[in-house]
């Protein structure tokens, strides 16, 4: 394998991430507008989402992993260049949020996006860029962070200053929330996973190459543009629901 090709089975997976979020929000849609009454906060639907945004978050650490593989065979990069190269990625990523956040208030008031999966990845590529040469500190770190935050996940506060730090205030509602606890630790666990698997950008396991099939192509093309996806496609998702007739657009914030 080239230094410069991709792995396709990650962009798979992370395609088949994305397929899931759609489906998902669409569903999730109809029930938030009133069109159609699904259970998304418990049951079936509860578990896909969580195991959609597993998948997307443990990916977002296993893929900081590789690109630091890259960029240590490069040596053009020193240290400083290291860190400000995912110190600029975090912040793009960071800035999204919060435009999202800007665009949630204006439609949805009640429950904007404080601090949403973009917020948090770009915040936990910040955080993790200066110890991604470490090793087993990121399993006995990924552990605890996801104990953490399951742990406080059992409680609600009386301040709102640290729940993007994973303290759920009273009465807190929002249709995206991603605190650094427990989600940190899955992006350390990819971190870790990365480290074995993929070390030095070689896959140390046997695997057939599917990546010439058009289904995998297909997917592939998916994962690798889940950003722009995932900016668009609730947007996208509401004009299809209007152009149908089942959604008005008065559920806009006067």
């Amino acid at each position: 394998m080239e230094l410069k090709d991709r792995f396709w089975e990650i962009d798979s997976l992370r395609g088949f991430a994305v397929t899931m979020m759609v489906a998902y929000h669409f569903l999730y849609d109809l029930n938030f507008f009133g069109v159609y009454d699904f259970n998304v906060n418990s049951g079936f639907l509860w578990y896909v989402a969580r195991v959609t945004a597993f998948i997307f978050i443990f990916l977002v650490g296993l893929s900081l992993k590789l690109s630091y593989f890259r960029v240590e065979m490069d040596s053009s990069y020193g240290e400083r260049q290291i860190f400000m190269k995912y110190l600029k990625r975090g912040f793009k990523l960071f800035s999204v949020g919060l435009l999202i956040t800007l665009v949630t208030w204006i439609v949805i008031r009640e429950d904007f996006i404080v601090f949403g999966v973009l917020h948090f990845i770009g915040t936990a590529i910040i955080l993790e860029a200066l110890f991604l040469k470490r090793g087993c500190i990121h399993l006995f770190s990924g552990l605890l962070f996801v104990a953490s935050g399951l742990y406080l996940q059992q409680f609600a506060f009386n301040f709102s200053g640290l729940l993007w730090l994973g303290f759920i205030p009273q009465g807190f509602n929002t249709v995206d929330y991603f605190p650094i606890l427990p989600w940190l630790g899955v992006v350390s666990l990819g971190i870790f996973s990365g480290g074995i698997l993929y070390k030095n950008y070689r896959r140390r396991f046997e695997l057939p190459d599917l990546s010439g099939l058009y289904t995998t192509r297909l997917i592939c093309f998916l994962g690798r543009n889940s950003l722009l996806i995932y900016v668009v496609h609730q947007p996208v998702l509401i004009i299809l629901l209007y152009s149908l007739g089942v959604l008005e657009l008065g559920f806009l914030y006067p």
